[in-house]
Protein backbone atom coordinates (compact mmCIF):
# COMPACT_ATOMS: atom_id res chain seq x y z
CA UNK A 1 0.00 0.00 0.00
CA UNK A 2 1.39 3.38 -0.97
CA UNK A 3 1.86 6.11 1.65
CA UNK A 4 -0.80 8.23 -0.02
CA UNK A 5 -3.27 5.34 -0.01
CA UNK A 6 -2.49 4.57 3.62
CA UNK A 7 -3.11 8.24 4.42
CA UNK A 8 -6.39 8.19 2.53
CA UNK A 9 -7.53 5.06 4.41
CA UNK A 10 -6.48 6.52 7.74
CA UNK A 11 -8.43 9.71 7.07
CA UNK A 12 -11.46 7.65 6.04
CA UNK A 13 -11.26 5.58 9.22
CA UNK A 14 -10.93 8.67 11.39
CA UNK A 15 -13.87 10.28 9.65
CA UNK A 16 -15.96 7.15 10.14
CA UNK A 17 -14.98 7.00 13.81
CA UNK A 18 -15.91 10.63 14.25
CA UNK A 19 -19.27 10.00 12.62
CA UNK A 20 -19.92 7.14 15.02
CA UNK A 21 -18.92 9.20 18.07
CA UNK A 22 -20.65 12.43 17.04
CA UNK A 23 -24.34 12.29 16.22
CA UNK A 24 -25.09 14.62 13.35
CA UNK A 25 -27.23 17.69 14.00
CA UNK A 26 -30.32 17.54 11.78
CA UNK A 27 -31.04 20.22 9.20
CA UNK A 28 -33.75 22.50 10.58
CA UNK A 29 -35.43 25.27 8.56
CA UNK A 30 -34.21 28.69 9.65
CA UNK A 31 -30.97 27.41 11.21
CA UNK A 32 -28.05 28.36 8.93
CA UNK A 33 -25.34 25.89 7.97
CA UNK A 34 -22.76 27.79 10.03
CA UNK A 35 -24.80 27.29 13.19
CA UNK A 36 -25.45 23.65 12.39
CA UNK A 37 -21.75 23.10 11.75
CA UNK A 38 -20.90 24.72 15.09
CA UNK A 39 -23.40 22.48 16.90
CA UNK A 40 -21.95 19.48 15.06
CA UNK A 41 -18.54 20.29 16.56
CA UNK A 42 -19.76 19.66 20.12
CA UNK A 43 -17.50 16.88 21.37
CA UNK A 44 -18.38 14.41 24.16
CA UNK A 45 -14.71 13.94 25.00
CA UNK A 46 -14.27 17.66 25.62
CA UNK A 47 -17.22 17.49 28.01
CA UNK A 48 -15.55 14.50 29.68
CA UNK A 49 -12.33 16.45 30.18
CA UNK A 50 -14.16 19.30 31.91
CA UNK A 51 -16.08 16.90 34.17
CA UNK A 52 -12.96 14.95 35.08
CA UNK A 53 -11.23 18.12 36.27
CA UNK A 54 -14.19 19.78 37.99
CA UNK A 55 -15.05 16.57 39.88
CA UNK A 56 -11.49 15.83 40.98
CA UNK A 57 -10.53 15.74 44.66
CA UNK A 58 -8.31 18.76 43.99
CA UNK A 59 -11.44 20.92 43.90
CA UNK A 60 -12.64 19.59 47.26
CA UNK A 61 -16.30 19.37 46.29
CA UNK A 62 -16.56 22.98 45.07
CA UNK A 63 -18.25 24.28 48.23
CA UNK A 64 -19.08 28.00 47.83
CA UNK A 65 -16.43 30.30 49.26
CA UNK A 66 -13.81 27.56 49.48
CA UNK A 67 -10.53 27.18 47.63
CA UNK A 68 -12.04 24.43 45.51
CA UNK A 69 -14.92 26.61 44.35
CA UNK A 70 -12.49 29.43 43.55
CA UNK A 71 -10.44 27.04 41.46
CA UNK A 72 -13.58 25.93 39.63
CA UNK A 73 -14.61 29.53 38.92
CA UNK A 74 -11.12 30.41 37.67
CA UNK A 75 -11.11 27.32 35.46
CA UNK A 76 -14.46 28.23 33.91
CA UNK A 77 -13.42 31.85 33.37
CA UNK A 78 -10.18 30.69 31.76
CA UNK A 79 -12.11 28.45 29.38
CA UNK A 80 -14.37 31.37 28.47
CA UNK A 81 -11.31 33.50 27.77
CA UNK A 82 -9.62 30.81 25.68
CA UNK A 83 -12.71 30.55 23.48
CA UNK A 84 -12.93 34.32 23.04
CA UNK A 85 -16.07 35.05 25.06
CA UNK A 86 -16.49 38.64 26.15
CA UNK A 87 -16.47 39.15 29.95
CA UNK A 88 -19.99 39.89 31.23
CA UNK A 89 -19.42 40.05 34.98
CA UNK A 90 -18.49 42.95 37.25
CA UNK A 91 -16.06 45.69 36.16
CA UNK A 92 -15.08 44.11 32.86
CA UNK A 93 -14.33 40.68 34.34
CA UNK A 94 -15.99 37.29 34.02
CA UNK A 95 -16.84 37.30 37.74
CA UNK A 96 -20.07 38.54 39.30
CA UNK A 97 -19.57 38.89 43.04
CA UNK A 98 -22.22 37.19 45.18
CA UNK A 99 -22.11 38.31 48.86
CA UNK A 100 -22.90 35.43 51.21
CA UNK A 101 -22.53 34.17 54.74
CA UNK A 102 -22.22 30.51 55.63
CA UNK A 103 -23.53 28.76 58.72
CA UNK A 104 -22.23 25.37 59.85
CA UNK A 105 -24.08 23.70 62.70
CA UNK A 106 -21.65 22.34 65.28
CA UNK A 107 -23.40 19.03 65.81
CA UNK A 108 -21.69 17.89 69.03
CA UNK A 109 -22.54 21.22 70.70
CA UNK A 110 -26.13 21.37 69.45
CA UNK A 111 -28.98 19.94 71.50
CA UNK A 112 -32.73 19.80 71.07
CA UNK A 113 -35.72 18.29 72.80
CA UNK A 114 -39.49 18.34 72.91
CA UNK A 115 -40.76 19.44 76.33
CA UNK A 116 -44.39 18.39 76.96
CA UNK A 117 -46.59 20.39 79.29
CA UNK A 118 -46.93 17.18 81.29
CA UNK A 119 -44.23 14.55 81.18
CA UNK A 120 -40.52 14.19 80.70
CA UNK A 121 -38.52 15.98 77.95
CA UNK A 122 -37.95 13.95 74.79
CA UNK A 123 -34.32 14.33 73.67
CA UNK A 124 -33.57 14.43 69.94
CA UNK A 125 -30.43 13.14 68.24
CA UNK A 126 -28.90 15.38 65.61
CA UNK A 127 -28.79 13.78 62.15
CA UNK A 128 -31.01 10.91 63.25
CA UNK A 129 -34.12 12.76 64.47
CA UNK A 130 -33.53 16.26 63.15
CA UNK A 131 -31.21 18.69 61.39
CA UNK A 132 -31.21 22.45 61.87
CA UNK A 133 -29.68 25.65 60.62
CA UNK A 134 -29.72 29.07 62.28
CA UNK A 135 -30.33 31.44 59.37
CA UNK A 136 -29.51 34.58 61.34
CA UNK A 137 -25.74 34.19 61.22
CA UNK A 138 -25.36 34.39 65.00
CA UNK A 139 -22.77 32.38 66.91
CA UNK A 140 -25.55 30.43 68.63
CA UNK A 141 -29.28 30.36 69.20
CA UNK A 142 -31.15 29.39 72.36
CA UNK A 143 -34.76 28.51 71.73
CA UNK A 144 -37.58 27.75 74.14
CA UNK A 145 -40.84 28.28 72.30
CA UNK A 146 -44.28 26.76 71.82
CA UNK A 147 -44.88 24.55 68.79
CA UNK A 148 -47.77 25.29 66.42
CA UNK A 149 -48.86 22.74 63.83
CA UNK A 150 -49.75 24.79 60.73
CA UNK A 151 -50.38 21.94 58.30
CA UNK A 152 -48.67 22.65 55.01
CA UNK A 153 -47.73 26.19 56.09
CA UNK A 154 -49.29 27.77 53.00
CA UNK A 155 -51.01 31.11 52.49
CA UNK A 156 -52.33 30.97 48.90
CA UNK A 157 -55.14 33.46 48.31
CA UNK A 158 -55.60 32.39 44.67
CA UNK A 159 -56.59 28.94 45.93
CA UNK A 160 -58.54 30.31 48.93
CA UNK A 161 -56.20 28.47 51.25
CA UNK A 162 -54.57 29.86 54.39
CA UNK A 163 -53.03 27.56 56.99
CA UNK A 164 -52.18 30.61 59.09
CA UNK A 165 -55.76 31.86 59.44
CA UNK A 166 -56.71 32.73 63.00
CA UNK A 167 -53.37 31.93 64.61
CA UNK A 168 -50.53 34.14 65.83
CA UNK A 169 -47.19 32.45 65.10
CA UNK A 170 -44.84 35.26 66.04
CA UNK A 171 -41.97 33.99 68.16
CA UNK A 172 -43.14 30.39 67.85
CA UNK A 173 -41.80 27.23 66.20
CA UNK A 174 -43.95 25.86 63.39
CA UNK A 175 -44.50 22.18 62.63
CA UNK A 176 -45.00 21.97 58.87
CA UNK A 177 -45.66 19.26 56.28
CA UNK A 178 -43.44 19.17 53.20
CA UNK A 179 -45.25 19.44 49.83
CA UNK A 180 -48.82 20.77 49.48
CA UNK A 181 -52.47 19.63 49.81
CA UNK A 182 -53.13 16.63 47.54
CA UNK A 183 -55.17 17.42 44.45
CA UNK A 184 -56.34 15.94 41.17
CA UNK A 185 -57.95 19.24 40.13
CA UNK A 186 -55.69 21.35 37.91
CA UNK A 187 -57.38 24.49 39.22
CA UNK A 188 -56.39 23.63 42.82
CA UNK A 189 -52.63 23.68 43.40
CA UNK A 190 -52.24 22.49 39.78
CA UNK A 191 -53.50 19.01 40.51
CA UNK A 192 -50.69 16.48 40.75
CA UNK A 193 -48.06 18.99 39.64
CA UNK A 194 -46.38 20.69 42.58
CA UNK A 195 -46.43 24.48 42.76
CA UNK A 196 -43.86 26.56 44.60
CA UNK A 197 -46.08 26.40 47.69
CA UNK A 198 -44.94 22.82 48.15
CA UNK A 199 -41.22 23.56 48.28
CA UNK A 200 -39.37 23.59 51.59
CA UNK A 201 -37.85 26.94 50.68
CA UNK A 202 -41.32 28.46 50.53
CA UNK A 203 -42.14 27.03 53.97
CA UNK A 204 -39.17 28.85 55.47
CA UNK A 205 -39.84 32.08 53.57
CA UNK A 206 -43.52 32.24 54.55
CA UNK A 207 -42.80 31.39 58.18
CA UNK A 208 -40.24 34.19 58.24
CA UNK A 209 -42.75 36.63 56.77
CA UNK A 210 -45.21 35.65 59.49
CA UNK A 211 -42.64 36.30 62.23
CA UNK A 212 -42.01 32.69 63.32
CA UNK A 213 -38.89 31.83 65.30
CA UNK A 214 -38.33 28.44 63.71
CA UNK A 215 -39.73 25.71 61.48
CA UNK A 216 -39.77 21.91 61.82
CA UNK A 217 -40.54 20.35 58.42
CA UNK A 218 -41.83 16.78 58.72
CA UNK A 219 -39.94 14.49 56.37
CA UNK A 220 -41.97 11.74 54.74
CA UNK A 221 -40.19 10.22 51.78
CA UNK A 222 -43.16 10.02 49.42
CA UNK A 223 -43.99 13.68 49.98
CA UNK A 224 -40.39 14.93 49.86
CA UNK A 225 -39.50 12.70 46.86
CA UNK A 226 -36.10 11.89 48.39
CA UNK A 227 -34.94 9.83 51.39
CA UNK A 228 -33.87 11.21 54.77
CA UNK A 229 -30.17 10.82 54.01
CA UNK A 230 -30.48 13.48 51.28
CA UNK A 231 -31.74 15.96 53.86
CA UNK A 232 -29.19 14.84 56.45
CA UNK A 233 -26.22 14.96 54.07
CA UNK A 234 -27.23 18.32 52.60
CA UNK A 235 -27.41 19.81 56.10
CA UNK A 236 -24.22 18.12 57.35
CA UNK A 237 -22.15 20.73 55.60
CA UNK A 238 -22.44 24.50 55.91
CA UNK A 239 -25.44 26.32 54.44
CA UNK A 240 -25.08 29.72 52.82
CA UNK A 241 -27.43 32.68 52.66
CA UNK A 242 -27.46 35.87 50.64
CA UNK A 243 -26.40 38.80 52.76
CA UNK A 244 -29.35 41.10 53.34
CA UNK A 245 -31.98 38.47 52.52
CA UNK A 246 -35.08 39.65 54.44
CA UNK A 247 -36.51 36.11 54.63
CA UNK A 248 -33.44 34.50 56.25
CA UNK A 249 -34.53 35.16 59.85
CA UNK A 250 -35.30 31.74 61.34
CA UNK A 251 -33.21 30.66 64.32
CA UNK A 252 -34.13 27.05 63.58
CA UNK A 253 -34.74 26.20 59.93
CA UNK A 254 -35.15 22.50 60.57
CA UNK A 255 -36.32 19.12 59.33
CA UNK A 256 -37.47 16.29 61.58
CA UNK A 257 -37.74 12.61 60.81
CA UNK A 258 -41.20 11.11 60.48
CA UNK A 259 -40.64 9.00 63.60
CA UNK A 260 -39.49 12.02 65.59
CA UNK A 261 -42.63 13.87 64.54
CA UNK A 262 -44.64 10.92 65.80
CA UNK A 263 -42.97 11.20 69.22
CA UNK A 264 -43.96 14.88 69.28
CA UNK A 265 -47.59 14.25 68.35
CA UNK A 266 -47.88 11.34 70.79
CA UNK A 267 -46.65 13.60 73.59
CA UNK A 268 -49.22 16.19 72.45
CA UNK A 269 -52.04 13.64 72.41
CA UNK A 270 -52.73 14.23 68.71
CA UNK A 271 -52.75 10.71 67.26
CA UNK A 272 -50.62 9.65 64.28
CA UNK A 273 -48.51 11.80 61.98
CA UNK A 274 -50.12 10.34 58.88
CA UNK A 275 -53.63 11.05 60.16
CA UNK A 276 -52.62 14.65 60.91
CA UNK A 277 -51.15 14.97 57.42
CA UNK A 278 -54.39 13.67 55.88
CA UNK A 279 -56.50 16.07 57.93
CA UNK A 280 -54.30 19.03 57.06
CA UNK A 281 -54.85 18.41 53.34
CA UNK A 282 -58.59 19.00 53.56
CA UNK A 283 -60.52 22.25 53.66
CA UNK A 284 -61.56 23.19 57.15
CA UNK A 285 -58.15 22.52 58.69
CA UNK A 286 -57.14 24.94 61.43
CA UNK A 287 -53.71 25.40 62.95
CA UNK A 288 -53.19 23.87 66.40
CA UNK A 289 -50.87 25.07 69.15
CA UNK A 290 -49.50 21.92 70.75
CA UNK A 291 -48.97 21.49 74.52
CA UNK A 292 -45.29 20.92 73.80
CA UNK A 293 -42.37 23.34 73.57
CA UNK A 294 -39.28 23.09 71.40
CA UNK A 295 -36.14 23.68 73.43
CA UNK A 296 -32.81 23.85 71.63
CA UNK A 297 -29.30 25.21 71.72
CA UNK A 298 -27.90 25.54 68.22
CA UNK A 299 -24.16 26.20 68.02
CA UNK A 300 -22.82 27.69 64.81
CA UNK A 301 -19.64 28.40 62.96
CA UNK A 302 -20.26 31.46 60.77
CA UNK A 303 -18.17 32.99 58.04
CA UNK A 304 -18.91 35.90 55.73
CA UNK A 305 -17.51 35.59 52.23
CA UNK A 306 -17.94 36.44 48.59
CA UNK A 307 -18.45 33.77 45.96
CA UNK A 308 -18.85 34.43 42.25
CA UNK A 309 -21.00 33.65 39.27
CA UNK A 310 -18.95 33.33 36.08
CA UNK A 311 -20.53 35.08 33.10
CA UNK A 312 -19.40 35.38 29.48
CA UNK A 313 -20.97 36.66 26.28
CA UNK A 314 -20.88 35.71 22.61
CA UNK A 315 -21.96 39.03 21.05
CA UNK A 316 -24.77 38.87 18.50
CA UNK A 317 -25.61 40.78 15.36
CA UNK A 318 -28.19 42.86 17.25
CA UNK A 319 -28.90 43.96 20.80
CA UNK A 320 -31.88 42.76 22.84
CA UNK A 321 -33.64 39.39 22.78
CA UNK A 322 -30.61 37.69 24.33
CA UNK A 323 -30.43 34.00 25.16
CA UNK A 324 -28.94 32.86 28.47
CA UNK A 325 -27.50 29.42 29.23
CA UNK A 326 -26.94 28.51 32.88
CA UNK A 327 -25.47 25.69 34.97
CA UNK A 328 -24.29 25.70 38.56
CA UNK A 329 -20.69 24.79 39.32
CA UNK A 330 -20.91 24.45 43.11
CA UNK A 331 -21.53 21.28 45.06
CA UNK A 332 -21.51 20.32 48.74
CA UNK A 333 -17.81 20.64 49.50
CA UNK A 334 -16.29 18.61 52.35
CA UNK A 335 -18.04 17.20 55.42
CA UNK A 336 -15.44 17.63 58.18
CA UNK A 337 -17.35 15.26 60.48
CA UNK A 338 -17.54 12.34 58.05
CA UNK A 339 -15.27 9.33 58.30
CA UNK A 340 -13.58 7.95 55.19
CA UNK A 341 -14.29 9.69 51.90
CA UNK A 342 -15.70 13.08 52.90
CA UNK A 343 -15.42 14.95 49.57
CA UNK A 344 -18.70 15.52 47.73
CA UNK A 345 -17.20 15.59 44.23
CA UNK A 346 -20.46 16.24 42.37
CA UNK A 347 -19.51 14.67 39.04
CA UNK A 348 -23.04 14.27 37.72
CA UNK A 349 -24.31 17.08 39.95
CA UNK A 350 -23.27 19.33 38.36
CA UNK A 351 -19.88 19.01 36.70
CA UNK A 352 -21.84 17.57 33.77
CA UNK A 353 -23.88 20.74 33.37
CA UNK A 354 -20.71 22.84 33.51
CA UNK A 355 -19.00 20.64 30.93
CA UNK A 356 -21.97 21.05 28.62
CA UNK A 357 -22.05 24.82 29.19
CA UNK A 358 -18.34 25.17 28.39
CA UNK A 359 -18.57 23.05 25.26
CA UNK A 360 -21.60 25.00 24.06
CA UNK A 361 -19.75 28.28 24.69
CA UNK A 362 -16.86 27.00 22.56
CA UNK A 363 -19.26 26.06 19.77
CA UNK A 364 -21.18 29.34 19.88
CA UNK A 365 -17.93 31.32 19.82
CA UNK A 366 -17.40 30.02 16.26
CA UNK A 367 -20.54 31.88 15.14
CA UNK A 368 -22.22 35.27 15.15
CA UNK A 369 -25.72 34.60 16.54
CA UNK A 370 -28.64 36.92 15.68
CA UNK A 371 -28.65 38.29 19.25
CA UNK A 372 -26.16 38.01 22.08
CA UNK A 373 -25.83 34.69 23.89
CA UNK A 374 -24.74 34.67 27.55
CA UNK A 375 -23.25 31.78 29.50
CA UNK A 376 -23.55 31.86 33.30
CA UNK A 377 -22.01 29.25 35.56
CA UNK A 378 -23.55 30.08 38.90
CA UNK A 379 -22.57 29.45 42.49
CA UNK A 380 -24.46 28.31 45.59
CA UNK A 381 -27.22 26.34 43.85
CA UNK A 382 -26.99 23.63 46.46
CA UNK A 383 -27.46 26.29 49.13
CA UNK A 384 -30.88 27.25 47.74
CA UNK A 385 -30.32 28.64 44.21
CA UNK A 386 -28.51 31.66 45.68
CA UNK A 387 -26.12 32.38 42.81
CA UNK A 388 -28.89 32.30 40.24
CA UNK A 389 -31.09 34.37 42.57
CA UNK A 390 -28.36 37.03 42.56
CA UNK A 391 -28.02 36.69 38.78
CA UNK A 392 -31.76 37.23 38.41
CA UNK A 393 -31.52 40.33 40.57
CA UNK A 394 -28.46 41.56 38.61
CA UNK A 395 -28.64 40.10 35.07
CA UNK A 396 -25.94 40.99 32.50
CA UNK A 397 -28.61 42.93 30.58
CA UNK A 398 -32.08 43.93 31.82
CA UNK A 399 -34.40 40.95 32.24
CA UNK A 400 -36.76 42.39 29.62
CA UNK A 401 -33.95 41.96 27.07
CA UNK A 402 -33.44 38.25 27.86
CA UNK A 403 -35.78 36.13 25.78
CA UNK A 404 -34.97 32.72 27.25
CA UNK A 405 -32.88 30.88 29.83
CA UNK A 406 -31.90 27.26 29.14
CA UNK A 407 -30.44 25.51 32.16
CA UNK A 408 -28.43 22.29 32.49
CA UNK A 409 -28.36 20.40 35.77
CA UNK A 410 -27.23 16.83 36.46
CA UNK A 411 -27.21 14.93 33.16
CA UNK A 412 -26.00 11.50 34.19
CA UNK A 413 -23.52 10.31 31.49
CA UNK A 414 -24.91 6.84 30.85
CA UNK A 415 -25.47 6.78 27.07
CA UNK A 416 -27.44 8.39 24.26
CA UNK A 417 -30.99 9.38 25.23
CA UNK A 418 -33.90 8.95 22.85
CA UNK A 419 -36.14 11.10 25.04
CA UNK A 420 -35.86 14.47 26.75
CA UNK A 421 -37.54 15.95 29.79
CA UNK A 422 -38.05 19.69 29.50
CA UNK A 423 -40.73 20.36 32.08
CA UNK A 424 -41.67 24.02 32.09
CA UNK A 425 -41.10 24.52 28.37
CA UNK A 426 -44.82 24.02 27.82
CA UNK A 427 -45.45 27.06 30.01
CA UNK A 428 -43.76 29.32 27.45
CA UNK A 429 -44.76 30.57 24.00
CA UNK A 430 -41.57 28.89 22.71
CA UNK A 431 -42.99 25.40 23.16
CA UNK A 432 -44.03 24.83 19.49
CA UNK A 433 -40.39 25.40 18.47
CA UNK A 434 -39.25 23.00 21.19
CA UNK A 435 -41.62 20.30 19.95
CA UNK A 436 -40.49 20.75 16.35
CA UNK A 437 -36.82 20.64 17.25
CA UNK A 438 -37.16 17.61 19.53
CA UNK A 439 -38.85 15.77 16.67
CA UNK A 440 -35.99 16.68 14.32
CA UNK A 441 -33.54 15.25 16.88
CA UNK A 442 -35.67 12.08 17.20
CA UNK A 443 -36.25 12.89 20.84
CA UNK A 444 -39.53 12.00 22.49
CA UNK A 445 -40.67 14.65 24.94
CA UNK A 446 -41.44 12.90 28.20
CA UNK A 447 -43.66 14.45 30.85
CA UNK A 448 -42.22 15.02 34.29
CA UNK A 449 -41.92 11.53 35.76
CA UNK A 450 -42.55 12.90 39.26
CA UNK A 451 -44.81 15.96 38.91
CA UNK A 452 -45.44 16.00 42.64
CA UNK A 453 -41.74 16.44 43.41
CA UNK A 454 -41.67 20.07 42.26
CA UNK A 455 -38.57 19.64 40.11
CA UNK A 456 -39.27 22.88 38.27
CA UNK A 457 -38.63 24.83 41.46
CA UNK A 458 -35.45 22.97 42.38
CA UNK A 459 -32.97 24.20 39.78
CA UNK A 460 -31.50 27.52 38.71
CA UNK A 461 -33.92 28.28 35.88
CA UNK A 462 -36.50 28.97 38.61
CA UNK A 463 -34.55 32.01 39.80
CA UNK A 464 -34.72 33.49 36.30
CA UNK A 465 -38.40 32.61 35.95
CA UNK A 466 -39.14 34.51 39.18
CA UNK A 467 -37.95 37.73 37.54
CA UNK A 468 -40.03 37.02 34.43
CA UNK A 469 -37.53 35.38 32.07
CA UNK A 470 -39.02 32.34 30.29
CA UNK A 471 -36.84 29.51 31.59
CA UNK A 472 -36.57 25.76 31.77
CA UNK A 473 -33.97 23.01 32.09
CA UNK A 474 -32.96 20.58 29.37
CA UNK A 475 -32.69 17.06 30.69
CA UNK A 476 -32.60 13.47 29.59
CA UNK A 477 -35.67 11.26 29.54
CA UNK A 478 -35.77 7.64 30.64
CA UNK A 479 -35.14 5.89 27.31
CA UNK A 480 -31.64 5.37 25.92
CA UNK A 481 -30.31 3.73 22.79
CA UNK A 482 -30.08 -0.05 23.28
CA UNK A 483 -32.26 -0.05 26.41
CA UNK A 484 -35.90 0.12 27.37
CA UNK A 485 -37.51 2.71 29.62
CA UNK A 486 -37.27 0.45 32.65
CA UNK A 487 -33.48 0.42 32.36
CA UNK A 488 -33.38 4.21 32.34
CA UNK A 489 -35.62 4.42 35.40
CA UNK A 490 -33.44 1.88 37.19
CA UNK A 491 -30.34 3.93 36.44
CA UNK A 492 -31.91 7.04 37.94
CA UNK A 493 -33.20 5.17 40.99
CA UNK A 494 -29.77 3.67 41.55
CA UNK A 495 -28.13 7.08 41.22
CA UNK A 496 -30.51 8.70 43.72
CA UNK A 497 -30.08 5.83 46.19
CA UNK A 498 -26.30 5.46 45.99
CA UNK A 499 -24.68 8.62 44.60
CA UNK A 500 -26.98 11.68 44.67
CA UNK A 501 -25.59 14.18 47.21
CA UNK A 502 -23.10 11.60 48.42
CA UNK A 503 -19.29 11.39 48.16
CA UNK A 504 -19.79 8.51 45.69
CA UNK A 505 -20.93 10.95 42.95
CA UNK A 506 -17.46 10.76 41.43
CA UNK A 507 -16.01 10.77 37.91
CA UNK A 508 -15.55 7.30 36.46
CA UNK A 509 -13.68 6.42 33.28
CA UNK A 510 -16.56 4.28 31.99
CA UNK A 511 -18.92 7.27 31.86
CA UNK A 512 -20.46 7.75 28.41
CA UNK A 513 -20.71 11.44 27.51
CA UNK A 514 -22.29 11.01 24.08
CA UNK A 515 -25.70 11.72 25.59
CA UNK A 516 -24.49 14.90 27.25
CA UNK A 517 -23.14 16.04 23.90
CA UNK A 518 -26.47 15.27 22.25
CA UNK A 519 -28.34 17.32 24.84
CA UNK A 520 -25.85 20.14 24.27
CA UNK A 521 -26.52 20.04 20.52
CA UNK A 522 -30.26 20.08 21.15
CA UNK A 523 -29.90 23.08 23.45
CA UNK A 524 -27.60 24.86 21.01
CA UNK A 525 -30.21 24.67 18.26
CA UNK A 526 -33.02 25.74 20.60
CA UNK A 527 -30.99 28.76 21.67
CA UNK A 528 -30.24 29.69 18.08
CA UNK A 529 -33.93 29.43 17.19
CA UNK A 530 -34.90 31.58 20.17
CA UNK A 531 -32.33 34.16 19.12
CA UNK A 532 -33.76 34.14 15.58
CA UNK A 533 -37.41 34.70 16.45
CA UNK A 534 -38.99 37.97 15.26
CA UNK A 535 -40.32 38.64 18.77
CA UNK A 536 -39.33 37.88 22.33
CA UNK A 537 -40.59 34.73 24.07
CA UNK A 538 -43.26 35.02 26.74
CA UNK A 539 -45.18 32.95 29.25
CA UNK A 540 -48.48 31.32 28.42
CA UNK A 541 -51.50 33.39 29.52
CA UNK A 542 -52.30 32.83 33.18
CA UNK A 543 -48.94 31.31 34.09
CA UNK A 544 -47.68 32.18 37.56
CA UNK A 545 -44.69 34.03 36.06
CA UNK A 546 -46.63 36.03 33.46
CA UNK A 547 -47.09 38.98 35.82
CA UNK A 548 -43.34 39.16 36.49
CA UNK A 549 -42.65 39.25 32.72
CA UNK A 550 -45.17 42.05 32.21
CA UNK A 551 -43.59 43.95 35.09
CA UNK A 552 -40.13 44.05 33.48
CA UNK A 553 -41.32 44.69 29.92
Amino acid sequence: MTPSLRLTCAVALLTAAAAICHAQVPAIPGVPDAARKAADSIDPEKIRAHVRFLASDLLEGRGPGTRGAQLAAEYIATQFALEGLKPAGDDGTYFQKVPLYAVHTVEDQTTASFVPQNGQPIPLTYGVDYVAKDQTGSASADIDAPIVFVGYGIDAPEYHWNDYAGVDVKGKVLLVIVNEPPSTDDSFFKGKTMTYYGRWTYKYEEASRKGALGVLIIHREDLASYPWHVVRDSQAIEKSYLQGDPTATLEAASWIQHDAAQKLLTAAGQGTVDAMIDAAGKRGFHAIELPVRFKAHIANKVRHYDSANVVGEVPGEQSGQAVLYSAHYDHLGIDPNAKGDNIYNGAADNATGCGILLEMARAFAQTKPPHSVYFASVTAEEQGLLGSQWLGMHPPVPAAQISLDLNYDMLNPIGIPTATEISGAERTTFYPEVEKTAKAFNLTIEPDQFPGAGHYYRSDHFSLARVGIPSFSIGQGTTFEGHDAQWGKQQMEDFVAHRYHQPSDEYRAEMDFRGDARMAQFGFILGWEASSLPQSIGWQPGDEFEAARKKVN
